[in-house]
């Protein structure tokens, strides 16, 4: 089983350039941790401002390392979030 994060995020008007920046740069920095299965980020062929995050990890441990790592509060918390209008999150666990 893996421990899933399914975030969706809408970018403030004139920020998704810079969401897709953030993303650009957080994605790899999170694919290298350790707990970390996959890492995928979308964005909506409809709506330049909507993006979906697609994430597993080994568990809930390894999520809380996550969202404690460096690159996660300087470049989601700190650069990305005020820069959103909404994010929202949903966690699973994969069914094998």
């Amino acid at each position: 089983m893996a421990y899933v994060i399914a975030a969706t995020w809408r970018a403030r008007e004139g920020e998704e350039d810079e969401i897709v920046r953030i993303i650009a740069t957080v994605g790899p920095l999170s694919r290298e941790e350790p707990g970390c299965l996959f890492y995928q980020a979308h964005r909506s062929p409809d709506d330049p401002r909507l993006f979906f995050l697609y994430e597993q990890y080994v568990d809930e441990e390894a999520v809380r390392q996550h969202t404690e790592s460096e690159h996660f509060k300087q470049h989601v918390l700190g650069d990305a979030v005020p820069r959103l209008e909404s994010r929202e999150r949903a966690y699973y666990w994969t069914i094998d």
